[in-house]
């Protein structure tokens, strides 16, 4: 058995090459109700089945369910993303490549559990507080947090309480809400036309599993928080829409979880001497804080933006939906199908989003123009996810640009795609490529959308690379850097780099080295090594991550580092920063340590009071023996390393 693709022209409203019917031979006019029954066959003839269709997905679904369809039934969109075009009738190639990237099996994910008893805390300034409260009460175990000054009038029956206060600090999450309340201060039971309240205090507080904030200030928390709601008090929709969420938040909740965390991977600091912090300075939730050496990610806060696992340099931080690896197979796969079909012209990638990119896409076709022949969207779930490696790749395997489409007010911050967007320009002009060939497209209208792509598309290249994807992202992130340079139109030997940049270079003053090798056991990433054999300090320059921590570490200051790609460096072997002779035991000749080192150790105890005299030169004596043999020596002569005249 082998597997199948069934296409439908959609009641005739695509035009479809035999390129892109290929062995679908003769294609379906309407495979969701007339047609039915070419689906039902093909289920009982192939073992993976693609639909080119997902407006039908759930009837495709549930037909094969009850045909009892045990192999892969996956679906494409070559409809609004391909076939409603002006350029529908050129569009094979692009059709070839969205239903190859759709049979690249999606990673599994882990889930996280969230449990909501329905204890809310409803924080508020006036009687819409109260009025939500009554609302939700039937749903959901309800305290009112007033505002201190709130003019409120007292309920005519406490049903639930009503208090006074003011949040100092919040945090938690759907389930685990713990709020520090000053100002806090119970009413009093003769409140008559406002409710007045006793003695505050600072410093109570509050847990809960739901915070309903209708204070109309400022947050306390991002707004993907879950468990977290708020409104405008002021906007009567607005409100009913919280009211309406909220009372479904009771029961056991699943959310994915955004980020597959490797403590042993992460170079946030080493002996308590701080390094990378790119992953602190990007999270919008606050979901990563430091833990140590390393840090740690709160997956029941983690909103899923990806900015971390985008900006993390040795791949610690790994997006799961999908991982990065699933991605670039996608990649090579849509572009291989691309030129395998006869594309003449170098496609540009789109990666969007389901909710906004999607919806926008569909937007075009249906009422403009649609997407240019030569524009491959590819859907994944955050633009925020993508990092360097991914644009590296696709300009490596034959695109001949990338595009990220965002929102016009997204709901997170884009400072990381921006920093990965600036690099790769950087990185394209200095090989010869256009510097805007990876470029944002931050809009909210499908006109603009079309403005942004309907343009020539770009040329094919001398050379595009075929490499595999290794599944590690800081491979994967080398080798299509390496790729992309080969392949570019004016290869460079080096590229300096701006600050943060995830490659780098050491530089070591070999006068004030000493061979201490401090910054070996530092170095998260294992860019820098000894020599078991020899006194040395040995450097890899594709391994470095500019954490700096080499250069913290070192107690003769005698490391900097600085941002670069040297691409004559990362295919060589490792490079000796600093060798030397080896200092070999006086008395059995086993190599200790460096020469310079017993030197210059010797030098600065020559007018010490206890290295003068007899017993001061057999202490000297002491400094040129191995550990095995000093400590035969002292046993011997009774000799008190502490004794003095």
């Amino acid at each position: 058995m082998t597997d199948a693709r069934l296409i439908c022209t959609c009641e005739g409203t695509m035009t479809l090459s035999p390129e892109t019917l290929g062995a679908a031979g003769k294609p379906a006019s309407q495979l969701c109700r007339a047609q039915l029954d070419h689906f039902r066959a093909a289920l009982g003839q192939f073992a993976d089945v693609t639909v080119a269709c997902t407006q039908e997905a759930p009837l495709f679904a549930e037909v094969a369910e009850e045909q009892g369809f045990t192999g892969a039934l996956r679906f494409a969109n070559i409809r609004e993303t391909a076939g409603w075009s002006q350029d529908g009738a050129r569009a094979a190639p692009k059709m070839a490549a969205i239903l190859a990237m759709a049979e690249v099996e999606a990673t599994p994910f882990e889930v996280v559990t969230l449990d909501s008893n329905g204890v809310a805390l409803i924080l508020g300034r006036d009687e819409v507080a109260l009025q939500v409260a009554r609302d939700l009460s039937d749903q959901l175990d309800i305290t009112v947090l007033l505002q201190p000054g709130a003019d409120v009038a007292p309920p005519r029956q406490t049903t639930w309480p009503v208090l006074q206060g003011r949040i100092a600090q919040a945090t938690g999450h759907l389930g685990a809400f713990a709020l520090t309340v000053n100002a806090y201060a119970a009413p009093a039971p003769s409140s008559r036309a406002r409710m007045d309240f006793g003695p505050a205090r600072d410093g109570a507080v509050s847990r809960c599993d739901l915070v309903i904030d209708l204070t109309g200030g400022r947050a306390l928390f991002d707004e993907t928080r879950p468990g977290y709601f708020r409104a405008d008090p002021r906007d009567p929709a607005a409100v009913a829409r919280l009211v309406a969420a909220a009372g479904q938040m009771v029961g056991t909740f699943d959310k994915p979880k955004f980020i597959d965390f490797t403590p042993d991977l992460c170079a946030h600091s080493r002996n308590t001497l701080t390094g990378c912090t790119r992953c602190l300075d990007l999270c919008p939730t606050g979901a990563i804080q430091p833990a140590g050496d390393t840090v740690a990610i709160d997956p029941a806060v983690c909103a899923g933006c990806g900015q971390c696992a985008a900006a993390c340099p040795t791949g610690a931080a790994a997006y799961a939906l999908p991982v990065v690896a699933n991605v670039a197979q996608r990649l090579r796969r849509g572009l291989g199908a691309w030129f395998a079909a006869g594309g003449t012209v170098a496609p540009v990638i789109l990666f969007h989003d389901e909710a906004h990119g999607a919806a926008l896409i569909d937007a075009a076709a249906r009422f403009g123009r649609g997407l240019p022949a030569h524009v491959i969207p590819l859907q994944i779930n955050e633009p925020t996810q993508l990092g360097p490696e991914v644009m590296a790749a696709a300009l490596a395997w034959g695109a001949g640009g990338v595009r990220v489409l965002a929102k016009a007010r997204p709901a997170h911050p884009l400072d990381g795609l921006t920093d990965t967007l600036d690099l790769m320009g950087v990185i394209c002009a200095a090989t010869g490529l256009p510097e805007a060939a990876c470029a944002l497209i931050q809009t909210d209208d499908p006109d603009a959308l079309e403005s942004a792509l309907w343009h020539p598309a770009p040329g094919l290249r001398a050379d595009r690379s075929t490499f595999l994807p290794p599944e590690d992202k800081r491979g994967l992130l080398t080798l299509a850097m390496a790729e992309l340079n080969r392949t570019a139109p004016r290869p460079a030997r080096q590229i300096p780099l701006p600050a943060g940049a995830p490659f780098g270079t050491v530089t070591l003053d070999t006068q004030a080295c000493t061979l201490c090798l401090a910054c070996v056991g530092a170095c998260p990433a294992g860019a820098l090594s000894d020599n078991p054999d020899r006194p040395m300090l040995r450097f890899a320059e594709s391994a470095c991550v500019q954490c700096g921590i080499c250069a913290a570490t070192c107690p003769e200051k005698a490391i900097t580092i600085a941002p670069q790609i040297d691409f004559d460096a990362w295919a060589q072997p490792r490079r000796v920063l600093k060798e030397e002779e080896p200092f070999c035991c006086t008395a059995c000749g086993k190599a200790f340590g460096t020469a310079s080192s017993i030197r210059r150790v010797a030098d600065k105890l020559q007018g010490h009071w206890m290295f003068s005299g007899p017993e001061g030169e057999a202490r000297r004596r002491l400094l040129t023996l191995c550990d095995d043999c000093r400590t035969r020596e002292v046993v011997i002569a009774g000799f008190d390393p502490h004794g003095a005249a």
